[in-house]
Parts: C-alpha cells; structure tokens; sequence
C-alpha cells in the first residue's frame, strides 16, 4: 500500500529523468507524451510512492514536483504497537 503521493506539474517539468533514477521504489517513469517544451515530463508511474521526498529534493525545477505523505490513523498505529508487544 502506498503511504504517499507524488504529483508532477506537467508544465514545469523539463524531462530530465532526475526524480525517474532516484526513485527508490521506481514508482516514477517518463511520459510518452511531449509537454509544451517539447520534452517527455516525469509522472507517477505506479501506486509505491511511499512519501520520502527525494524525487522533490533531486529536481532542478522548482515547483515541479510536490509530495504529499499520508499519515497512518492512531488507531492503526495503536495496533501495530500492541501487536508488537504482544510478540515481544
């Protein structure tokens, strides 16, 4: 389950593939389609984004790209606690 989101604007991107190589879960890739520069802009390929960031921090564009991580209910965090102590 993806725990973020990545969000490329298609107008600012320039195509460089930065975000594309640092992906650690490879969730990036580039259009197939040309933006109006004429470049193939980055995009959100897969749902295994998991919120880190390092896509906006590699990017020489700013504004490009945004980032949003999702944040884990306190219940389910709750749970996972319990549940690790139980095993403890």
């Amino acid at each position: 389950m993806a725990k973020g989101k990545t969000v490329v604007n298609q107008d600012e991107c320039k195509g460089c593939g930065l975000c594309v190589e640092s992906c650690p879960p490879k969730g990036m890739e580039l259009s197939s389609e040309l933006n109006h520069y004429g470049v193939h802009p980055a995009r959100q390929n897969a749902d295994v984004c998991t919120g880190c960031g390092i896509c906006y921090f590699v990017c020489p564009e700013p504004g490009a790209i945004t980032v949003y991580k999702m944040e884990t209910p306190k219940s389910e965090l709750q749970i996972t606690e319990v549940a690790h102590e139980a095993t403890v």
